[in-house]
C-alpha cells in the first residue's frame, strides 16, 4: 500500500525579538503607527468554534488558564461558538472588532471550510500561532465485535451504511481519516461516499455519548478526547494515526503496524481577526510566545499528551496556506468534495 501522510512541516518559529524588536512602542489597539507589545495587552477574548468537551475547547480553556494563571493578562474570557466544523465561529471572528481576540483553529476547520463552501475563509484572518499536534484514535465500544482496525474497515466495505462511524464535523480531520482508511482498503472516491456512514458531532462529549449508547459502531477523534474512556474500559482503542505510539495510549497499535499505510496528525493553533494592525498582531504573537515558553504551558502539553508544534509569523502563515491546498486535494481524492 502507498503511504498517506498528512503531517506537519518542521519550520522554525520566529523569535520573540524578531516579532517585537522591529517597531518602537507606540500606538495601541488598531493604531497605524508604533508597536503593541505583550505587556500592554491586559485582556483577550478567546473564541472556541465548537461545543464544550472537544479538543478545541480543551485548547481554548488551557490557553485561557495559562494566560491568566501566569498573570500574562488580567482576563481571557472563553466563548463557545460551535457549528459547521468551526465555520460558524469563523464567521463570528470575521465580525469581531476587538483586535485582541483569539480563535482556536486547526486541521478540522481547514476541511470544514472546503466541504461547507464557507463564505468566510481562514485566508481572511490573521494567523498568530500553531500550538500543538495530536494523533487521532479509532475506538469502539468495549463490547464491540470489532477486535482490530481491519475488522472495522472490512465491515464498512461489506456492509456500507450499516456501520456508523462518528467523529467531528463533516470534512474535518476525523472524517478525512475515515475516508483515507477506506481508500487504503481499495475503494474509489465515489465508493467511499457511497459506503461511509459518517455521523458528525459538534464536540467530543457527543461522540462519547453515541458510542456508550451503542448508537455508533466506532468513533474517531483526538487521542486526548477518548483516552480517559479507553483507560476506564468503556471504550476500546483499535489504532492511533501517529508514526509511533501515542503518549496517552502507549499500548495501542499504530495504523501502519496494523497494515494501513497512513500517518495523519491533527494540528491546532490560534487566529486573530483579519485586518488588525501589524502592531496588534505582533503584540498578540508576543503574548502567545510568552505563554508557550512558560512552565505552565509545558505542563499542559504533558498532561494532555499534546506534541509541541509551535510556529509563528510568516512560517505559520505559509504552513496554513500549504495545509489548505493539501487538505483540499485530499478531500477531492476521497470524494468528500468535487
Amino acid at each position: 500500500m502507498r503511504r498517506t501522510t498528512i503531517a506537519l512541516v518542521p519550520l522554525a518559529a520566529l523569535s520573540l525579538a524578531a516579532l517585537t524588536g522591529c517597531n518602537p512602542q507606540g500606538a495601541g489597539a488598531g493604531g497605524a503607527a508604533g508597536s503593541q507589545d505583550a505587556a500592554a495587552i491586559d485582556a483577550v477574548n478567546i473564541i472556541v468554534p465548537a461545543d464544550p468537551g472537544g479538543g478545541w475547547d480543551q485548547t481554548g480553556r488551557a490557553v485561557s488558564d495559562v494566560l491568566t494563571g501566569d498573570g500574562l493578562v488580567g482576563t481571557a474570557a472563553v466563548s463557545n461558538v460551535g457549528g459547521a466544523g468551526g465555520t460558524v465561529g469563523l464567521a463570528s471572528l470575521a465580525n469581531e472588532r476587538d483586535p485582541y481576540t483569539l480563535m482556536v483553529t486547526g486541521l478540522v476547520m481547514v476541511g470544514a471550510v472546503e466541504t461547507n463552501a464557507a463564505e468566510n475563509r481562514i485566508e481572511d484572518t490573521t494567523p498568530i500561532a500553531r500550538l500543538t499536534e495530536e494523533p487521532l484514535v479509532v475506538v469502539v465500544p468495549a463490547a464491540s465485535e470489532y477486535q482490530t482496525l481491519q475488522d472495522l474497515v472490512d465491515a464498512v466495505v461489506a456492509d456500507g451504511q450499516g456501520v456508523t462511524i462518528t467523529g467531528g464535523s463533516a470534512g474535518g480531520a476525523d472524517h478525512i481519516l475515515a475516508g483515507l482508511l477506506l481508500e487504503e482498503a481499495g475503494l474509489t472516491g465515489a465508493e467511499v461516499t457511497e459506503k461511509l456512514n459518517y455521523v458528525p458531532n459538534a464536540g467530543g462529549g457527543e461522540a462519547v455519548s453515541l458510542l456508550l449508547g451503542n448508537n455508533a459502531a466506532a468513533g474517531i477523534s483526538g487521542v486526548g478526547e477518548f483516552a480517559e474512556y479507553v483507560d476506564s474500559g468503556d471504550l476500546r482503542a483499535l489504532a492511533v494515526s501517529s508514526e509511533e505510539a501515542a503518549t496517552l495510549l502507549p499500548d495501542v497499535p499504530t495504523m501502519t503496524s496494523e497494515g494501513f499505510d497512513i500517518v495523519y496528525t491533527n494540528w491546532r493553533g490560534l487566529l486573530a481577526p483579519g485586518g488588525i494592525s501589524e502592531a496588534d498582531a505582533a503584540g498578540l504573537t508576543a503574548l502567545v510566545t510568552e505563554m508557550h515558553e512558560s512552565d505552565a504551558w509545558k505542563t499542559v502539553l504533558e498532561e494532555r499528551g499534546w506534541t509541541d508544534a509551535f510556529l509563528t509569523g510568516e512560517e505559520f502563515t505559509s504552513f496554513v496556506d500549504e495545509n489548505i491546498v493539501d487538505v483540499s486535494g485530499t478531500l477531492k481524492t476521497i470524494g468528500l468534495i468535487s
